[in-house]
């Protein structure tokens, strides 16, 4: 995704992904991805994957909702989900 996706959308409130420096030890290619993901549902992926961004964007439910290509409202639903199922969310900071 271009740099100026986050600049325009996200402003300063989402970190970007080249802003977090990985090791090479943690970049994976996709054939190395897929496989870890075998045996998980939808369901948990998504949930990781939404947790993992709202974390990203500093608890911005908006930017990541944004960042997602999620609605804010369908954002707070799955954040009022996994509340529920006790699952714990990044605050804002």
């Amino acid at each position: 995704m271009p740099r100026e996706y986050f600049d325009v959308y996200l402003g300063t409130d989402c970190v970007p992904v080249t802003e977090v420096p990985l090791s090479d030890s943690q970049i994976r290619p996709p054939h190395e991805i897929v496989p870890m993901l075998i045996g998980s549902t939808v369901e948990a992926i998504e949930r990781e994957l939404v947790l993992q961004t709202l974390a990203r964007c500093h608890g911005n439910r908006t930017h990541a909702a944004r960042l997602l290509g999620l609605s804010v409202r369908t954002m707070r639903n799955k954040i009022r989900q996994y509340a529920t199922d006790g699952v714990d969310i990044p605050a804002h900071n």
